[in-house]
Protein backbone atom coordinates (compact mmCIF):
# COMPACT_ATOMS: atom_id res chain seq x y z
CA UNK A 1 0.00 0.00 0.00
CA UNK A 2 1.22 3.49 -0.89
CA UNK A 3 2.12 5.71 1.73
CA UNK A 4 0.18 8.91 2.08
CA UNK A 5 0.99 12.20 0.44
CA UNK A 6 3.40 14.24 2.48
CA UNK A 7 0.91 17.31 2.53
CA UNK A 8 -2.04 14.58 3.74
CA UNK A 9 -0.30 13.19 6.44
CA UNK A 10 1.07 16.85 7.48
CA UNK A 11 -2.71 17.94 7.66
CA UNK A 12 -3.65 14.93 9.94
CA UNK A 13 -0.69 15.13 11.98
CA UNK A 14 -1.54 18.78 12.98
CA UNK A 15 -5.12 18.24 13.28
CA UNK A 16 -4.43 15.83 15.70
CA UNK A 17 -1.92 18.00 17.63
CA UNK A 18 -5.04 20.69 17.71
CA UNK A 19 -7.67 18.43 19.02
CA UNK A 20 -5.51 17.47 21.90
CA UNK A 21 -4.60 21.36 22.70
CA UNK A 22 -8.44 22.32 22.14
CA UNK A 23 -9.78 19.32 23.93
CA UNK A 24 -7.21 17.64 26.96
CA UNK A 25 -8.19 14.41 28.38
CA UNK A 26 -8.85 16.31 31.93
CA UNK A 27 -11.47 18.82 30.30
CA UNK A 28 -12.97 16.13 28.08
CA UNK A 29 -13.46 13.79 31.49
CA UNK A 30 -14.60 16.49 33.05
CA UNK A 31 -17.61 17.13 30.73
CA UNK A 32 -17.97 13.51 30.73
CA UNK A 33 -19.10 13.98 34.21
CA UNK A 34 -20.88 17.43 34.29
CA UNK A 35 -23.11 15.70 31.62
CA UNK A 36 -23.96 12.64 33.22
CA UNK A 37 -24.43 13.63 36.95
CA UNK A 38 -26.70 16.59 35.32
CA UNK A 39 -29.18 13.48 33.71
CA UNK A 40 -29.08 11.47 36.80
CA UNK A 41 -29.14 14.16 39.52
CA UNK A 42 -32.40 15.99 37.38
CA UNK A 43 -33.97 12.60 37.73
CA UNK A 44 -33.45 12.31 41.27
CA UNK A 45 -34.85 15.13 41.78
CA UNK A 46 -38.18 14.14 40.73
CA UNK A 47 -38.39 11.65 42.72
CA UNK A 48 -38.21 14.06 45.97
CA UNK A 49 -40.20 16.56 48.07
CA UNK A 50 -37.82 19.16 49.41
CA UNK A 51 -34.50 17.03 50.45
CA UNK A 52 -35.13 14.59 52.43
CA UNK A 53 -38.76 13.28 51.57
CA UNK A 54 -39.05 10.43 49.00
CA UNK A 55 -42.58 11.19 46.77
CA UNK A 56 -45.63 9.32 46.52
CA UNK A 57 -45.17 10.22 43.00
CA UNK A 58 -41.95 8.12 42.85
CA UNK A 59 -43.62 5.35 44.49
CA UNK A 60 -46.21 4.86 42.42
CA UNK A 61 -43.90 5.50 39.52
CA UNK A 62 -42.33 1.82 40.61
CA UNK A 63 -45.53 0.37 41.19
CA UNK A 64 -47.16 1.20 38.13
CA UNK A 65 -44.56 1.84 35.25
CA UNK A 66 -41.19 0.94 35.87
CA UNK A 67 -42.39 -2.73 37.92
CA UNK A 68 -38.73 -4.40 38.48
CA UNK A 69 -38.58 -7.72 39.61
CA UNK A 70 -38.25 -8.70 42.89
CA UNK A 71 -38.01 -5.33 44.25
CA UNK A 72 -40.65 -3.71 46.84
CA UNK A 73 -42.16 -0.75 44.59
CA UNK A 74 -41.05 1.78 47.39
CA UNK A 75 -37.55 0.12 48.26
CA UNK A 76 -36.45 0.66 44.39
CA UNK A 77 -38.24 3.86 44.66
CA UNK A 78 -35.93 5.08 47.38
CA UNK A 79 -33.00 2.96 46.40
CA UNK A 80 -32.75 4.91 42.81
CA UNK A 81 -33.31 8.32 44.48
CA UNK A 82 -30.36 7.98 46.69
CA UNK A 83 -28.44 6.31 43.80
CA UNK A 84 -29.50 9.51 41.77
CA UNK A 85 -28.46 12.03 44.70
CA UNK A 86 -25.20 10.64 46.21
CA UNK A 87 -23.90 9.41 42.50
CA UNK A 88 -24.17 12.43 40.77
CA UNK A 89 -22.25 14.35 43.39
CA UNK A 90 -19.04 11.51 43.75
CA UNK A 91 -18.73 12.25 39.83
CA UNK A 92 -19.31 16.04 39.98
CA UNK A 93 -16.04 15.78 42.37
CA UNK A 94 -14.42 13.21 40.98
CA UNK A 95 -14.33 11.12 43.75
CA UNK A 96 -14.52 7.74 43.91
CA UNK A 97 -15.36 8.42 40.16
CA UNK A 98 -14.84 5.42 38.54
CA UNK A 99 -17.28 3.01 41.30
CA UNK A 100 -19.42 6.26 40.73
CA UNK A 101 -20.14 5.62 37.43
CA UNK A 102 -20.11 1.88 37.68
CA UNK A 103 -23.48 2.47 39.84
CA UNK A 104 -25.23 4.38 37.09
CA UNK A 105 -23.92 2.05 34.62
CA UNK A 106 -25.68 -0.76 35.96
CA UNK A 107 -28.79 1.74 36.60
CA UNK A 108 -28.71 2.46 33.15
CA UNK A 109 -28.64 -1.18 32.35
CA UNK A 110 -31.69 -2.12 34.51
CA UNK A 111 -33.40 1.00 33.06
CA UNK A 112 -32.56 -0.10 30.02
CA UNK A 113 -33.68 -4.09 30.11
CA UNK A 114 -36.00 -3.95 32.39
CA UNK A 115 -37.88 -0.58 32.19
CA UNK A 116 -37.45 1.08 28.96
CA UNK A 117 -36.04 -1.63 26.09
CA UNK A 118 -36.96 1.08 23.06
CA UNK A 119 -34.86 4.15 24.91
CA UNK A 120 -31.18 2.16 23.34
CA UNK A 121 -30.02 5.53 21.91
CA UNK A 122 -30.55 7.31 24.95
CA UNK A 123 -29.02 4.78 26.97
CA UNK A 124 -26.13 3.80 25.02
CA UNK A 125 -25.04 7.73 25.19
CA UNK A 126 -25.29 7.64 28.61
CA UNK A 127 -23.20 4.30 28.62
CA UNK A 128 -20.54 5.81 26.60
CA UNK A 129 -19.86 8.92 28.84
CA UNK A 130 -20.02 6.34 31.79
CA UNK A 131 -17.50 3.78 30.29
CA UNK A 132 -15.23 6.65 29.94
CA UNK A 133 -14.97 7.33 33.30
CA UNK A 134 -15.11 3.90 34.42
CA UNK A 135 -12.04 3.33 31.89
CA UNK A 136 -10.14 6.76 32.14
CA UNK A 137 -11.12 8.05 35.62
CA UNK A 138 -12.29 11.16 36.45
CA UNK A 139 -9.29 12.99 34.90
CA UNK A 140 -6.46 15.60 36.64
CA UNK A 141 -9.46 18.04 37.62
CA UNK A 142 -10.96 15.68 40.30
CA UNK A 143 -10.64 14.91 43.69
CA UNK A 144 -9.66 11.30 42.71
CA UNK A 145 -6.19 12.89 41.32
CA UNK A 146 -5.23 14.57 43.94
CA UNK A 147 -5.98 11.39 46.32
CA UNK A 148 -3.78 9.82 44.01
CA UNK A 149 -0.50 11.76 44.04
CA UNK A 150 -0.67 12.24 47.95
CA UNK A 151 -1.24 8.11 47.93
CA UNK A 152 1.46 7.54 45.92
CA UNK A 153 3.99 10.05 47.52
CA UNK A 154 3.27 8.05 50.93
CA UNK A 155 3.40 4.86 49.23
CA UNK A 156 7.39 6.08 48.40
Amino acid sequence: MNALPPALLHAHQTLVHWAGRIFPESLVLLAARLAIAGIFWRSGRTKVEGWFTLSDSAVALFTDEYQLPWVDPALAALLAALAEHALPILLLLGLGARYAAIGLLIMTLVIQFLVYPDAWPTHLSWMSLLALIVAQGAGALSVDAVLSKRLFRSAQ
